[in-house]
């Protein structure tokens, strides 16, 4: 996959929020120009409108390189691949917006908009995860080399992003990744009622006996969990079991259809002490026959990279030589078909940013 980690291009960014939006801009994956935040003026489009055009002006003054795009992520609904942002509700000034097109005329310059979760993947893809992996095992000899990314985030709510051969994988409705519309496996709801910040306060509250009003932040059900601050330990070392059986499920399901390995971010992947390991459990576990015998749900075995003897299996593989019929050559050959899970290496904030910066420069190179 492309880098571009000495990249001299420069791309103007914004992190689009409820509230406020942030502006930036990147250069070799790095932010160059100190970022500030104006009010997003969410429910007075006009207002809005011209904060954006204000904010990226701003950035513009201060870079001593031209830009050659802007790319950001801006809440779904969207038609993302035409720059229209049909109704995100935290936004709600924004009802079928041409968003790309005005920023395109306003500076002459190609603008990309995306969901945050698939920036998120492409950014691991490009200068995190991915490559962090295949480092590890080409260090270790192996003939594995992965292709293909399964982006996570679980926090506020449950994204995803999907990158295929270096490809960020959109959809032709600008909705693939959406994670958090798979099933949630213990309840007759959607997966993001069961792993996400309010779905760890919940389960703790009703294990723990309180009010969900009197339910700590996950942060501290972690703290409670591990041992190192008070509170009822059992409930929330259950939330986080629960929560990453119900990830794990969801992540089963997606993995199946897209074959690579999993990275996960957002505002609890912290915690990940108390949650991956079920996650896997999950994804290793087995569906039943009608005769009663059980089989594996995954073809792939799911490995722990965070934890070191997970890693060492999986680096380590199954690796021999094969002869090549009539030949006297040998061939590498890996048999153990495997899946690896593991956390953000760039955290999910500078992710999407490198993603944004990183599907900018690919889209300009074929349009080129």
């Amino acid at each position: 996959m492309q880098k571009y980690s000495s990249d001299e291009r420069a791309v103007m960014t914004l992190d689009a929020g409820g509230t406020k939006f942030v502006f930036s801009a990147m250069r070799a994956n790095r932010p160059i120009v100190e970022s500030f935040a104006l009010p997003s003026n969410a429910d007075n489009l006009e207002r809005s409108l011209d904060t954006l055009i204000e904010g990226f002006r701003r950035v513009q003054a201060q870079l001593w390189t031209p830009p050659v795009a802007i790319s950001f992520a801006f809440p779904a609904p969207a038609d993302y691949f035409n720059g229209i942002i049909v109704g995100p509700r935290n936004l709600p000034a924004y009802r079928n917006v041409a968003l790309g097109p005005m920023l395109e005329d306003a500076f002459g310059l190609p603008t990309f908009i995306n969901n945050d979760g698939d920036l998120f993947a492409y950014g691991e893809a490009t200068a995190g995860f991915l490559p962090y992996v295949n480092g590890l095992l080409e260090q270790a000899g192996s003939p594995k080399h992965y292709r293909n990314l399964l982006g996570v985030t679980i926090g506020t709510g449950l994204g995803g992003g999907i990158v295929r051969d270096g490809e960020l994988f959109i959809g032709d409705n600008s909705v693939a990744g959406e994670m958090w519309l798979l099933r949630h496996k213990l309840e007759d709801t959607n997966a993001e009622e069961g792993a996400s910040i309010r779905a760890v306060r919940r389960v703790y509250a009703a294990k723990a006996g309180i009010s969900l009003e009197d339910a700590p932040e996950p942060k501290v059900i972690f703290e409670i969990a591990q041992g190192h601050a008070g509170g009822d330990r059992a409930a929330a070392r259950e939330a986080f079991r629960c929560m990453g059986e119900v990830a794990g499920d969801a992540i089963a399901l997606a993995i199946t259809l897209i074959d690579g390995l999993v990275v996960i971010g957002g505002g609890i992947a912290g915690a990940h002490q108390q949650f991956l390991p079920h996650i896997i459990d999950e994804m290793n576990s087995t569906y039943a026959a009608p005769n009663g015998e059980r089989f594996r749900r995954l073809i792939p075995w799911a490995f722990n990279l965070e934890d070191p003897s997970q890693l060492e299996l999986f680096l380590s593989g199954e690796t021999k030589e094969l002869p090549v019929p009539r030949s006297a050559r040998k061939v590498k050959f890996d048999g153990l078909q495997r899946v690896g899970v593991g956390i953000s290496r760039l955290g999910t904030s500078e992710a999407a940013a490198i993603g944004a910066y990183a599907f900018a420069l690919s889209r300009l190179e074929k349009r080129a």
